[in-house]
């Protein structure tokens, strides 16, 4: 599948993979049926056929039992990976799920902290990420026009990038 997304001229070079916590424990006891390192072999395939892809994911921080190390491991991930962007949140308790039975709920303070260095570090990786296209010239598929300045259109690079560039609403539906 990942050789043909790479020779389609009409695939997206955009991957959503996600691994919701960089360890294995905490996978295991959320049902995940892949490990840590599955993921990052994945991963490798990707960057192997698609160099140019981007992958983003979602992560959730504060699974009951999580540690300080498991947080790391999550972290280590997400570093390792390069997420262009990433669909953070905070594990809630959900009456009925295995998961609220669960002892070793994580303190609230803790979960906040993790949340916000998980959320800072995806969003420099991103704003990096964003940085190596500047100046590049590639194709944008016209998706709206802007709801901020009316002069511009927004559209998405195949690497599912959003960019905003001048335009008029005729140009909605064409690639550029």
């Amino acid at each position: 599948l990942i050789d043909t997304i790479a020779a389609s001229k009409h695939i997206s070079h955009h991957i959503h993979l996600p691994f919701q916590s960089g360890n294995n424990r905490i996978l295991k006891e959320m049902n995940r049926v892949y490990t840590r390192e599955k993921y990052l072999e994945l991963v490798k395939l990707v960057r192997k056929y698609v160099p140019d892809a981007t992958i983003t994911t979602d992560i959730i921080v504060g699974f009951p039992g999580e540690t300080e190390e498991n947080f790391e491991e999550t972290l280590d991930v997400v570093r390792q990976v390069g997420f262009t962007s990433a669909y953070t949140f905070i594990y809630s308790k959900r009456t009925g799920t295995p998961a609220a039975a669960m002892e070793n709920q994580v303190d609230p303070d803790e979960v906040k902290r993790h949340f916000d260095i998980l959320l800072k570090e995806v969003q420099e990786i991103s704003a990096k990420k964003a940085k190596e296209l500047e100046g590049r010239v590639m194709e944008v598929l016209a998706e709206e026009q802007n709801t901020q300045d009316a002069s511009l259109i927004t559209g998405r690079l195949s690497n599912n990038s959003v960019v905003h560039f001048p335009g008029t609403p005729d140009m909605i539906g064409k690639f550029y």
